[in-house]
């Protein structure tokens, strides 16, 4: 049987959101492969009873190991129970979701399991009974289209890329006793959280993101007031020379040597389009571009793109988004 186990992320013990699209993907596939749908949760003492609800994104079986060790999320460990986890089963592929914590855990477990490891994968299918994958390489320039031959494969899919399928099914809770490694090198000294309680930009679904068309940090507002406007789950961007200018926080950073995102909706203001930029935004399922050079590359990828002067542009955009709102 081709079952495929989905690792869940929680956090202060909260199963994440991005958990759902890691779940859908698996189901997706698990009935080409011949499989069901496993789900893993890990964390603190309680974290099962934030897992149940992931049976209607399609998990079969809900596999839980608490233990105050995992509370904190630290890789090492993580890894390694992960690994456990794996070797229980025959398992046809694994996936993790390609967020920082999925980054750090999908080689550790390929690593420690023997297994070929793709990472940011946007598509998957069934082929011939295979699993086949594609992610972007070259900067987005270009589409890899990838073969397993060997399982379990580890897969770390990209974000917001595959959608979620929800049905009113239930999942069944395994709990599973996790064998803790006695030694550790490191420890988790204490979380910090974002200014303001802000969206995560690799989670959001809509990004407002800056660059040095905005010529300052004092003019950041407006990109706030637009943020502000298109609703609560909207995060706030930025290209690396705006954050290298000191202007925005590194967590902010939209590109190759940022985050990658793909939202269904992507602001790009003042920004020129280098490739490194585009590279982490460029599948977004609709960019807007707003440049007052109507040669920068950013129009190269925009589905709608506005040329003019983004102090004057961003201020009526956002009063018009605003009016439309209040309307609704």
């Amino acid at each position: 049987m081709g079952d495929v186990l989905a690792i869940a992320e929680q956090k202060s013990g909260k199963v994440r959101p991005g958990t759902n699209e890691v779940v859908s993907a698996a189901a997706s596939v698990a009935g080409g492969l011949g499989g069901s749908v496993h789900a893993l949760v890990l964390g603190g003492i309680g974290i099962g009873d934030q897992a149940r609800g992931l049976g209607g994104f399609g998990a079969d079986v809900v596999r839980v190991g608490e233990d105050p060790a995992l509370e904190a999320c630290p890789p090492e460990t993580y890894a390694a129970v992960i690994a456990q986890a794996i070797a229980s089963r025959a398992y046809e592929a694994v996936f993790f979701a390609a967020t920082a914590l999925g980054k750090d855990l999908a080689p550790r477990v390929a690593a420690l399991i023997d297994a070929p490891l793709v990472s940011d994968v946007t598509h998957l299918v069934v082929d011939g009974g295979k699993l086949v994958v594609e992610r972007p390489v070259y900067g987005g320039k270009a589409i890899a289209r990838v073969r397993f031959g060997a399982a379990p494969a580890v897969l770390s899919l990209r974000p917001n890329s595959l959608g979620t399928n929800e049905s009113k099914a239930e999942g069944r809770i395994e709990h599973f006793t996790a064998a803790i490694p006695a030694v550790v090198q490191t420890r988790t000294v204490e979380f910090k959280a974002a200014e303001g309680g802000s969206v995560d930009v690799s989670e959001a679904g809509v990004i407002v993101a800056g660059g040095r068309g905005m010529k300052s940090a004092e003019h950041w507002n407006l990109l706030e007031d637009l943020r502000s406007a298109l609703g609560a789950q909207t995060a706030l961007g930025a290209s690396r020379a705006v954050v290298d200018a000191g202007w925005r926080p590194h967590s902010e950073q939209v590109g190759q040597t940022g985050k990658t995102v793909a939202p269904s909706l992507y602001f790009a203001v003042g920004i020129s389009g280098a490739v490194q930029h585009l590279a982490g935004m460029r599948t977004s399922q609709t960019i807007v571009a707003i440049n007052k050079d109507p040669d920068a590359p950013i129009f190269t990828v925009a589905d709608y793109g506005i040329v003019g002067d983004v102090f004057e542009v961003l201020p009526r955009l956002t009063a018009e988004i605003t009016a439309l709102r209040s309307e609704g």
